[in-house]
This record gives C-alpha cells, sequence and structure tokens, in this order.
C-alpha cells in the first residue's frame, strides 16, 4: 500500500511535468488494481489522459478494475471509436457489471456501440434476477463434446479460448448443450491423444441453476474448492458459467451487507466516501429511530417501578451493568449464530442443540459474573448482603435469558425468511434490556420485599 502511495506521488509529478514517455513505461509494468486504484485519486480532467496513455492490452483490464465513477467519467470523454474498443475487450459478465452501475444516458451510449451478438447475450444476463446465479455468470466458456479427442480438444481450445475467462476447466456437453461432464486441461495434457472425452470426463459435476441464490453459488466455491462453476437451466442445457474472481465479489457483498444490518444500517452498493451526507443518514435514520421507539419500553418499566425504586434508591446505581451485561451477552450469541447460519454449521432442526449449549454457557458466565459482581459489590460498593444477593441473582438470570435470546431469535428469523443478520446487536440489546428491568424488580420484590 506504501508503495502505491509513493508511486501516485510520482504519476502526479510526472503529470505537471507533462512527461507522458516515462508515464507510461511505469504504467506499463504495474499490476491493473494497483493502477485503478492510482487512477481514482488522479483530478477528473486528467483521467481520459492518463487512460489513453495505458497500452491497449492492459486498459481493458484497468477499466474493468476502476469504481463506477471513473468508469462513468472516461464513458462520457471516450470518442464512439474508442467506447467500441473498450467494449470489444471486456467479457460479457463484465461489461453487465458496469450497466448496472450506469445512469440510463450512459447504458444506452453503451448498448448502441456493442456488437449485436453481445448486446443479446447482455440482455439476456439482465432478465435474471439481481441476486441469481445467471445475474453473475458469463457466456464466455469452451465446451467440448463426448466424441471429441484429446488432440481434437486442444485444437478447439486454440481456436476458441483466447475470448473466454477460463480455458483451465472445459465442459463437455451433447448436441442439445446438456451438461454431461468437465475436464480439465491436466486431464488433456495428461492423457492420450486418442482418448476420447466422455472416456476422461468427470461426470459428478457440481453446478447450480440460473435462479439459485448468488450467495448459495458463492458457498459452493468456499466448500468443494472450485475455480469455475457451470450454470444451467431448467432443461440442465449449459448456458453460462460462474468464475472464482465473481464469487469472491458476492462474498464481500454480502459479507458487507451482513456487518451493516447487524449494526442497524441499511445495506448499500457505495463506498463510504462516495456517499453524501443526506444519504447516509438517510440509510441509518429509520433504524435508529426504530431502535430508540422500542427502547421506551425500558423506561416504561422504569416508570412502574418507582416505588420499588424509591424504596431501595441504591437499585438504580446498578441498572446500567445489568443492562449492558445483558445486552452484551445477547450480542455475543446472536453474532455466533448468525455467523454458523452464513456458514450452514447451524439450521433450524439443531434449535434445542444450540440452546442447550447456550444454556450452559450462560450458566456458567453467570455464575462466574456474579461472584465478580459480589466480591466488588461487598468490598468497594459497600452495599447490604440482600442488595447484593439480589443485583448477582438478577445477573445470572438477565445473563441466561439473554443468551437464549440472542441464540434462538437468529435461528427463528431465518426460519420465517428474513437475513439473521438484521437479528443482531442492536435488536437484541433492546429486547434483553427490557427482560433484564423485568427480572431486576421481580428478583428485588422478592429478595428485599419492595
Amino acid at each position: 500500500m506504501e508503495e502505491v502511495i509513493l508511486l501516485e506521488e510520482e504519476i502526479n509529478e510526472l503529470l505537471e511535468k507533462k512527461d507522458y514517455h516515462r508515464l507510461k513505461e511505469i504504467l506499463s509494468d504495474m499490476n491493473e488494481a494497483d493502477i485503478a486504484a492510482i487512477i481514482a485519486e488522479i483530478p477528473e480532467d486528467k483521467l481520459p489522459l492518463v487512460y489513453r496513455i495505458l497500452p491497449k492490452e492492459l486498459a481493458s483490464d484497468v477499466f474493468v478494475n476502476m469504481d463506477s465513477d471513473a468508469q462513468e467519467i472516461l464513458i462520457k470523454a471516450f470518442s464512439d471509436k474508442e467506447l467500441r474498443e473498450v467494449l470489444d475487450e471486456l467479457y460479457v459478465d463484465d461489461a453487465v457489471d458496469i450497466i448496472e452501475e450506469m445512469p440510463a444516458t450512459v447504458v444506452k451510449r453503451i448498448l448502441q456501440h456493442t456488437d449485436p451478438e453481445v448486446r443479446n447475450s447482455i440482455n439476456e444476463i439482465l432478465k435474471y434476477p439481481e441476486d441469481s446465479a445467471g445475474s453473475i455468470m458469463t457466456i464466455e466458456y469452451v465446451d467440448l463434446k463426448k466424441y471429441m479427442t484429446v488432440d481434437d480438444a486442444f485444437t478447439r481450445i486454440r481456436r476458441t479460448g483466447v475470448d473466454k475467462e477460463t480455458i483451465y476447466v472445459c465442459y463437455v456437453t451433447d448436441e442439445n448443450r446438456k451438461l454431461l461432464g468437465l475436464v480439465t486441461v491436466k486431464d488433456l495434457l495428461l492423457s492420450d491423444k486418442s482418448k476420447k472425452m466422455f472416456e476422461i470426463m468427470e461426470t459428478n459435476v457440481i453446478y447450480v441453476t440460473t435462479l439459485e441464490d448468488k450467495e448459495i453459488v458463492a458457498d459452493k466455491f468456499q466448500r468443494y474448492d472450485l475455480m469455475a462453476i457451470p450454470v444451467v437451466d431448467q432443461e440442465h442445457r449449459l448456458v453460462g458459467i460462474v468464475t472464482f474472481d465473481d464469487a469472491m465479489d458476492v462474498l464481500q457483498e454480502e459479507n458487507t451487507e451482513d456487518i451493516e444490518k447487524m449494526a442497524a444500517i441499511t445495506p448499500t452498493d457505495k463506498p463510504y466516501l462516495k456517499m453524501g451526507v443526506f444519504e447516509t443518514w438517510k440509510k441509518r435514520f429509520p433504524w435508529l429511530l426504530l431502535l430508540m421507539v422500542s427502547a421506551t419500553f425500558t423506561g416504561k418499566i422504569i416508570q412502574n417501578f418507582e416505588n420499588a425504586l424509591q424504596a431501595q434508591i441504591v437499585l438504580t446505581s446498578f441498572i446500567p451493568m445489568l443492562m449492558d451485561t445483558g445486552g452484551n451477552c445477547g450480542g455475543q450469541a446472536s453474532v455466533t449464530i448468525i455467523r454458523g447460519l452464513s456458514l450452514g454449521d447451524i439450521d433450524y432442526k439443531d434449535v434445542f442443540k444450540v440452546v442447550f449449549k447456550e444454556f450452559r454457557v450462560a450458566f456458567l458466565c453467570g455464575v462466574t459474573l456474579a461472584l465478580a459482581s459480589f466480591i466488588k459489590l461487598m468490598l468497594i460498593d459497600k452495599v447490604g448482603l440482600m442488595v447484593a444477593l439480589t443485583v448477582c441473582a438478577t445477573m445470572i438470570i438477565t445473563i441466561i435469558c439473554a443468551k437464549f435470546v440472542g441464540s434462538t431469535l437468529p435461528i427463528l428469523a431465518k426460519r420465517v425468511g428474513f437475513d439473521p443478520a438484521v437479528m443482531a446487536s442492536p435488536f437484541i440489546t433492546t429486547i434483553v434490556d427490557a427482560i433484564s428491568l423485568i427480572v431486576y424488580f421481580e428478583v428485588a420484590g422478592i429478595i428485599l420485599h419492595v
């Protein structure tokens, strides 16, 4: 990262000096992702100039790695010829990703300068639901026939592979494009030239359907350690493939979305620094309002037990500790369960196992914290024995309740079709706060008779 910053400073100096020859030498030796990161920091008026300096074969790779704002600036600055040259070098799935981020006027211009065949492919992919496997697949793959020999296969790969996104994995189909199996280049290299595809192909193929959720697709990459996965339609015809880089993008998007939901923020596709203040406010305000309204229940509970607090004023000072401890315990449980659900380690049928385990963990945590709290209450706070017992008993019960709520709500949410990430710390904390107060005053009533 530090090296990229130094290069950025050097590039800006070369731009000021108009030393474009040296600038081209530096950029030509860099990785396309690093160039895209540097270009993002260059002033908008100089962006087209720097892009045009890039060698043609490198320029399209850099374009794909750039953020949508920089891409839009370049598209508007391109001549029709330049735009067509860039589009001709893009894979179909990359073109689709770019189109989805652009305003309607820019999309119209892109489609006008795209070959009819590619335009039809783009439109086909755009028809699939946004979160489906079909929306992230590419149609650029190598397909082979089962009666082809190894020699025939290499001939086809050499002839068609230059425009494909990956050639390491090739898919064997019949005359109706139905998926029969797959072979890798390693299989081909290690097989006799006269061997036919049906003799060496792997028939136990992991695949997904066009309408399958893209999060499930990404999970299969992780589970089966794949480089690419075929996508078939309802009739088991091969229509495309999803490559590893696209699966990684999905995982990043899903993880970011889950983190935002767990923090009570409406998910967004935009980077933080690209969002305006008003837009950020819109993403956060509704959740904060909902949580604020729900938190008023704790105030109502305290009002209902005003007499108890007046009788034992000292009880008031321990309310924050009990509420915070309960909220923290519930948050720990919910985050653990949400992560387990996302990885497929936990399912609805495991709810009783989860509850039993969390009950035992909660009991141990509750007793340990209660003992530590009892020592503090007696030696430092110097409260009466009965008050200390009230606080400690409340802590044990609150922690058990908090672990139960934190572990079950995400599972139930997923069961009814909600995202478990919504049932994270903010909501769990609000619910546990109310429970801890009710438990506190009920225990106080039993022990202190208030």
